[in-house]
């Protein structure tokens, strides 16, 4: 038995482990890389039909995205997940191939003016419904046999519906050993999903340590903070518009917004409304009100047995159509905007920024984290002006921030995750962390706690008949890591906000390669002219 960590090693997204065991090939995970991209993923070693199944531990696109396009390069195998996350990846992959076309149009209207070579997309919405048609889905709790020697469970993870731990047994030379894959492990008391579930046996962990590093802190009571942003903004004039990720954390501001309602907590605003301006988001929360009796804790079941959807209530309105989007900034009644993008890089939430923006009686409210380089990282740290579709806009609305609200585990989580097993498993293989966080984390679990643990880096291999990494992996960063030595002062938010910014740069200087040598030329002169005026 052998495994070979691809991606999400050394850093958090493009989750991709391949297990060789039993004369079989199977995939856990198969993510797309997003965001900064620090170590160079590996490809998958065999060629996709070679591949004899895919288990998948949920359907965020960094652990599901590249599906199709294995899919595109000869895999037709079968992909268990739950029914949760097979339902949704339907949507998501979808989504994103849409995202893949799109880009590949815009590309392609630029590099045909340049006479560039056309651009390719990914793969195509066709390539992600071919890929849905592979999808077994699987309830919780069940053995499901897949080959000889290998049999596999899915367990709730409680980090978005339909999120799980996958056990896999395999049976080798008469000796059956258990490996644990964590998938992204959930925070603890969530309002709607369950906590994660804990497992008792392992004789090997691969886990994600994304918070490895840090504490949520107290658990807060978001409901009354919530309505003070509401109130406030409301006795203004003004918009709540809330950059909010389509599928887990809408679906919970729906909960804490039905809360708000439900207990008045809002004055002289009756039947304020609700938009929610996201197709994907809707479609999402659709699939949530299917699996909402399987899935969902006690407390949102309560509700339930009362008769009260806890994600649905009345004035809420779901925008589809363009024009509806359109007409919502046309009202001038004071409302909850909850729109994607969540970091505020695409979609429809730039054009609720844009009308809402320079408008000081209005509140942006950011509910996610925002990764350094984004535009919401941007307001989130004051920026006075944007652009947004060419326009300069100025920032006057309220920027504000519900601190702590995460779907994953803090670094007590995971310990508290990886403690509920009744003996120490004989290694932990610590992934899905940016790289400071895998090596501190692993250190954590050998130091404090007599793990024996590894943060594996892309394309490292662990041989279990030998009982040893037969290969390192790569380590060479393919970003340089702007970090203090030691004697030197810490880097200052400013000075940290500017390296993001170059960053941001690069993204728009590699998104623009197919542009007209016109606008290149008129590109790379501003850029000149801004390093000349700060080269000193």
């Amino acid at each position: 038995m052998k495994l070979t960590f691809l991606g999400a090693a050394h850093e958090v997204t493009g989750s991709s482990i391949l297990i060789e065991a039993c004369g079989r090939r199977l995939l856990i995970d198969c993510g797309m890389e997003q965001g900064p991209d620090i170590y160079e993923n590996q490809p998958l070693p065999i060629a996709p039909g070679e591949l004899d199944a895919i288990l998948l531990t949920h359907a965020h696109i960094d652990h599901s995205g590249l599906i199709p396009l294995l899919v595109k390069q000869g895999f037709s195998g079968p992909v268990y997940a739950t029914t949760a996350t097979s339902q949704l990846c339907d949507i998501m992959l979808r989504d994103s191939a849409h995202i893949q076309e799109f880009e590949a149009e815009w590309r392609n209207r630029k590099a045909k003016r340049a006479g560039g070579e056309p651009y390719v997309p990914i793969y195509t919405v066709e390539d992600a419904q071919a890929a849905a048609q592979l999808f077994v889905p699987n309830p919780y709790g069940r053995v499901v046999h897949l080959f000889d020697g290998i049999d596999i469970r899915f367990n709730d993870a409680g980090h978005l519906l339909g999120s799980a731990n996958i056990e896999v047994w395999v049976t080798e030379e008469g000796k059956t050993e258990l490996i644990v894959f964590s998938g992204d492990i959930g925070n603890i008391n969530p309002k709607i999903i369950r906590d994660p579930q804990p497992l008792h046996h392992a004789d090997y962990v691969v886990m994600e340590c994304t918070y490895g590093d840090r504490l949520h802190g107290p658990n807060i009571d978001y409901i009354p903070l919530l309505a003070q942003v509401l109130q406030e903004t409301f006795d203004r004039g003004g918009n709540v518009v809330v950059p909010c990720f389509a599928v887990g954390r809408t679906q919970l501001l729906l909960y804490y917004l039905e809360q708000v309602k439900a207990q008045g907590l809002v004055k002289g605003h009756d039947h304020f409304p609700v938009y929610v301006d996201s197709p994907l988001a809707n479609e999402a929360t659709h699939i949530f009100h299917k699996n909402i009796w399987d899935c969902c804790n006690e407390r949102a079941l309560n509700l339930l047995r009362q008769g009260i959807n806890p994600i649905s209530f009345p004035d809420l309105v779901t925008s589809v159509s363009s024009d509806d989007s359109r007409a919502i900034n046309t009202d001038r009644q004071c409302k909850v905007i909850l729109s994607a993008s969540g970091m505020c890089e695409a979609g429809r939430i730039r054009h609720h920024l844009k009308h809402n923006l320079w408008r000081p009686e209005c509140t942006i409210l950011f509910v996610g984290y925002q990764t350094h380089g984004t535009l919401g990282r941007a307001l989130l740290e004051g920026a006075t002006e944007v652009k947004l579709f060419g326009e300069t806009i100025e920032v006057r609305a309220q920027i504000r921030k519900l601190e702590g609200m995460s779907s994953h585990a803090d670094s007590k989580g995971l310990i508290n995750w990886l403690g509920n097993f009744e003996q120490k498993p004989k290694k932990v293989f610590v992934v899905h962390g940016d790289d400071a966080v895998c090596d501190s984390f692993t250190a954590r679990l050998k130091e404090e706690f007599g793990y024996d643990a590894n943060a594996p880096y892309p394309g490292a291999e662990y041989d279990f008949t030998l009982g040893r990494w037969v290969s390192e992996g790569n380590r060479k960063r393919k970003q340089l890591l702007v970090t203090t030595q030691p004697g030197e002062h810490p880097l200052s938010a400013a000075y940290q906000r500017l390296v993001a910014a170059g960053k941001r740069l690069l993204a728009v200087i590699s998104r623009n390669k197919g542009g007209t040598n016109k606008d290149l030329g008129r590109f790379a002169n501003q850029i000149d002219d801004l390093c000349e005026k700060w080269d000193r």
